[in-house]
């Protein structure tokens, strides 16, 4: 495919929607039972996450959707889409928790890096929620598979501040990277050399400045049960 694009030319634009296409075209999966209900693009993310050997995720605003529980996915949905219908919110959540099964079934390698400011939003009146959010991070946290990591404030500002993004990383013979940047204004995907280059760069400042995985959990748990 790409040696085609290529040989006709193809600006990079063009060839990154045509890539994505002829991924999608591949792609069978449980989450087409929902294609009416979700935006195409969060679509096809779900259809690349299941395909991806690795994901290096920064959240700067929420806990990462692969480690959240539901009822802190359904407060955390409902709050962010205030017009949402509960059937809407419904799908969401299911969605949300059926992506979950590439940590496990599928052996997804997650490294989430995640921003103190998305553990100390307030999330429910008594903070049961985070609690048992807090704790299931830390028992998904055990697993070879998953490390996790948060910034804290005391590393002052950092280049994650811009917002979230995600490296799907494929096998070698598969694709290339492909970066996920989620926002407001639509959600984009990122295939250019120049784009890999600099989130990846990014993504290493960020678990350079970051508490170490050990100490994290602790700050997770400490935050969480205050």
């Amino acid at each position: 495919m790409r040696a085609l694009l290529a040989l006709y030319a193809v600006d990079e634009a063009e060839a990154q929607e045509l890539m994505i296409l002829a991924r999608q075209a591949r792609q069978r999966g449980w989450w087409e039972a929902y294609k009416d209900v979700l935006p195409s693009r969060y679509s096809t993310y779900i259809g690349l996450e299941a395909e991806a050997e690795s994901l290096c995720s920064y959240e700067s605003l929420f806990l990462p959707g692969l480690l959240q529980t539901e009822d802190y996915a359904r407060a955390v949905i409902r709050g962010a889409l205030p017009m949402a219908t509960e059937e809407e919110v419904d799908n969401r959540v299911a969605v949300r928790i059926a992506r979950q099964r590439v940590l496990t079934a599928d052996g997804l390698r997650l490294w989430a890096i995640m921003d103190e400011a998305a553990l100390r939003r307030h999330i429910d009146d008594d903070g049961s929620i985070m609690a048992a959010q807090a704790d299931h991070i830390v028992t998904m946290a055990h697993s070879p598979t998953v490390t996790v990591q948060v910034i804290p404030y005391t590393a002052g500002p950092h280049p994650g501040m811009h917002g979230s993004f995600g490296i799907l990383r494929f096998p070698a013979a598969t694709a290339h990277d492909v970066i996920y940047v989620e926002s407001m204004a639509g959600d984009l995907f990122l295939e250019g050399e120049a784009d890999i280059k600099r989130y990846t760069g990014i993504f290493e400042h960020l678990r350079a400045v970051a508490l170490s995985p050990y100490d994290s959990l602790q700050v997770i748990t400490k935050l969480a049960h205050a």
